[in-house]
């Protein structure tokens, strides 16, 4: 059985990707443009580079060896150097003038040879039809510094040997740096949610020891027959003080947690060849069709037929 985050990350169907490796000399400025669906991720390898999140009042001075993952896919610049106004650039104009193709580096810039900033830039897609409120509530950007130190000896590990494979000469090497980026947003999402910031974000039960054992015995049978007694039983506490708690730290009741959760695990079973409305509605932990067709409809705002039906007409279409 996957531990919470795994199973939660799982269900949103993350796929990572690599799109370049950078070569930038100042003056440089690249303007990404918001995309949905997807976080983005720069990790800067050599050198580093101020990071503008569209609606955020400050940009991030991402210095060499940090992390900057926008869990949303914000637009947002990336530049270094003077006069940002001329020098940043949208995406697909970089692109043009370097005339990168692909593979390899990214090389853009100005004259300034000694001022390398080596950037390895990816993102990682979700499946549209899925949603959790711990990917829903994290903040515009999650910036890891010193992350050897903060976020782990593996992070490190794992961020210095995909700066070596990516680009390199190495038979597979963009493959392995591929598979490995995929490990990164657990990563820098399990930093996130263990540091101090979760709790203004409304994610505080997955940092709680107590409220966290209770998340992760439902993750694991969520069709069992979960009440708010039971979930406390699992968190070690008392019915009345589990669910202040969760209230507290999460804004939703304990209910409504896992009544969206189960939605999702029925979005999933909809969507595979020759299930029915029963298969999902057992799923999900409901033994009546028409009780799980009607708690379905409240989540969503659509019946589970017309769900299906319109995931596949989308699907279709590419």
């Amino acid at each position: 059985m996957l531990d919470l985050l795994s199973d939660i990350l799982t269900n949103l169907s993350m796929r990572g990707t690599i799109y370049f490796r950078t070569s930038f000399t100042k003056p440089w400025g690249v303007a990404v443009p918001s995309y949905e669906n997807v976080a983005r991720f720069h990790f800067a390898h050599r050198g580093g580079c101020l990071v503008r999140v569209n609606g955020v009042a400050e940009p991030v001075d991402m210095a060499q060896g940090d992390l900057v993952i926008i869990p949303h896919g914000a637009a947002h610049d990336l530049y270094c150097g003077h006069d940002p106004a001329r020098t940043i650039m949208p995406l697909d104009a970089v692109l043009e003038a370097s005339g990168f193709n692909g593979t390899g580096v990214l090389v853009y810039g100005g004259d300034e040879q000694h001022s390398e900033t080596q950037l390895i830039c990816g993102h990682f897609a979700f499946d549209p039809s899925a949603r959790h409120i711990l990917m829903e509530r994290l903040p515009p950007f999650i910036h890891l510094k010193n992350y050897g130190e903060n976020a782990g000896r593996w992070m490190e590990a794992t961020l210095r040997m995909i700066g070596e494979e990516t680009g390199g000469k190495k038979m597979g090497g963009d493959l392995i740096a591929l598979k490995m980026s995929e490990t990164i947003l657990a990563q820098a999402v399990r930093s996130f949610i263990e540091g101090d910031d979760a709790l203004a974000w409304g994610l505080g039960a997955f940092a709680d020891k107590n409220l966290s054992r209770a998340l992760d015995a439902f993750h694991k049978t969520p069709a069992n027959s979960w009440t708010v007694e039971t979930l406390a039983q699992a968190a070690g506490m008392s019915r009345t003080g589990f669910a202040v708690q969760f209230q507290k730290t999460m804004d939703m009741t304990p209910i409504d947690y896992v009544t969206k959760w189960r939605m999702e695990i029925a979005k999933k079973v909809l969507l595979t060849n020759g299930s029915s409305l029963t298969d999902a509605a057992e799923s999900a932990g409901y033994a009546s069709d028409s009780a799980f067709a009607r708690t379905f409809k409240k989540e969503s705002g659509m019946s589970p037929a017309e769900f299906r039906k319109s995931i596949l007409a989308d699907r279709s279409q590419f």
